[in-house]
């Protein structure tokens, strides 16, 4: 169930999302990552994950899949990998677009959310929200 005036997203309640997974945010065999945090170094991102599930990359590899992972080489053959989701999940590939689209009602109740869901949470701070987010 949604936060009160906040409408769930088509794959559910995206705070019930991040509360739910942020039980497990401690466990070693739990690696968070945020799109931000990829996008603000494809590389680093990575080599963070292949180092967390223990596979050697050589920086020829390491190029290889920064280069098929950008927003643009996924976009380009999302047809074949997404079908029928391709606009929902491949719109711009930027970071903090939605303040294009909310209203200033959405954002105020979309902070409030964040702020008695998940602020305090290890989650909450990974997020950056007021860097990324808070509008």
């Amino acid at each position: 169930m949604s936060p009160p005036g906040i409408r769930g997203v088509a794959f559910g309640c995206y705070f019930e999302y991040l509360s739910e997974w942020n039980k497990y945010a401690d466990q070693e065999n739990i690696m968070t990552i945020t799109y931000e945090e990829v996008k603000e170094n494809p590389a680093l991102a990575v080599k963070t994950i292949a180092t967390f599930f223990g596979i050697p990359l050589t920086e020829e590899q390491l190029q290889l899949v920064v280069d098929r992972c950008s927003f643009q080489s996924m976009k380009k053959n999302s047809e074949k990998t997404h079908g029928e989701f391709v606009d929902v999940l491949f719109r711009k590939g930027c970071v903090g677009d939605w303040k294009n689209l909310f209203t200033e009602d959405q954002n105020e109740k979309m902070d409030k959310a964040f702020e008695e869901h998940i602020a305090g949470t290890k989650l909450g701070k990974k997020l950056k929200y007021d860097l990324y987010c808070k509008a």
